[in-house]
């Protein structure tokens, strides 16, 4: 798949006032091509506001975004056109059909044969996992298979983005499971940007996340860099046997920045910082099963889980 460097979204300084309150302030975003981009962050951090500005609902009060290039102020006829959005509370006719839904969804974008049209709708319904339940009024839904005539709805028209607001947001983990799962097999038709505040999901489906707080853009990066903590990339090992002297030996190599030793029930535990990981997964381990003298018991990159981290920077900028 060809990707180009050119992101799907981009905002500058972008801001929201409303009379005396900043529902956001200064976001500098950027959604890369093909993308599960997780927009994180608590109720009423200002999510929502930076999804009607992006499609053109609000005008901002300050700064600038592009959508497919397309200036958002200016162009956002243009950018719904390949837009796919799924509101956070979507309501529908109950005694529709989910087909019936679809068919009327894509009488706005589809013009020709209604063989094609048909085939479309038959395709979406199978890639949201609800071909055999097309027929059926979605009166009688779950929530989680509603979420996914809502997504169905957003993909009908082969959007190049698809906007999801807290999809799996009032979902029971059946449901929000469904869910994730449809994002993921979307994965690779378009770009997806979602809100949640569900932490659970975004560390599953996402692979790059922002974080806001009180409207403002308190981190952005990719998941796994996000989950490697503010330490760097720091390896955990548990060693049986006496490691006095490869402890000196792997202090001293340069890719290591700092080695913590920890001796309890027999067994070392050490903690090694580096600031070259290539050469760490390439000698770290190797180094020490080369010691006749010591056991390796376990050892494995530190990870995070997302909440800790989340909770983290979430708490640093409401007390720093």
């Amino acid at each position: 798949m060809a990707v180009s460097n050119q992101p799907v979204i981009e905002t500058q300084g972008l801001s929201k006032s409303y009379k005396d309150i900043q529902a956001l302030k200064a976001l500098n975003l950027r959604v890369g091509q093909h993308s599960i981009f997780g927009f994180l962050g608590p109720n009423g951090a200002g999510k929502t506001t930076t999804i009607k500005l992006l499609l053109g609902l609000a005008q901002p009060s300050s700064g600038a975004g592009q959508v497919f290039g397309y200036d958002i102020r200016k162009d956002s006829v243009q950018i719904r056109k390949r837009v796919g959005y799924l509101a956070q509370d979507p309501r529908y006719y109950e005694y529709l059909t989910a087909r019936e839904i679809l068919r009327f969804t894509a009488s706005f974008f589809f013009s020709g044969p209604k063989d094609l049209l048909e085939a479309r709708i038959e395709e979406t319904l199978d890639l949201v996992g609800l071909d055999d339940k097309a027929d059926r009024p979605i009166k009688g839904f779950s929530g989680g298979e509603r979420q996914r005539v809502g997504i169905a709805q957003a993909q009908v028209n082969y959007p190049d983005l698809i906007i999801l607001d807290e999809p799996a947001a009032s979902l029971d983990p059946q449901g929000r499971r469904d869910v994730l799962e449809v994002m993921e097999r979307l994965r690779k038709y378009t770009t997806i940007f979602y809100s949640t505040h569900i932490l659970d999901d975004v560390q599953r489906v996402s692979d790059t996340v922002a974080i806001l707080n009180h409207g403002e853009l308190v981190a952005q990066a990719p998941i796994e860099q996000l989950l490697g903590g503010s330490e760097g990339v720091v390896y955990q090992l548990k060693i049986k046997g006496d490691p006095g002297q490869l402890q000196e030996q792997v202090s001293a190599q340069p890719w290591v920045t700092a080695l913590s030793s920890n001796f309890n029930n027999g067994v070392t535990d050490w903690q090694v910082n580096v600031n070259d990981q290539d050469a760490a997964e390439d000698r770290l381990l190797r180094m020490v099963l080369a010691d006749p003298g010591v056991r390796v018991a376990d050892f494995r990159r530190q990870s995070y889980a997302l909440e800790d981290i989340f909770l983290k920077i979430v708490g640093e900028t409401q007390h720093g």
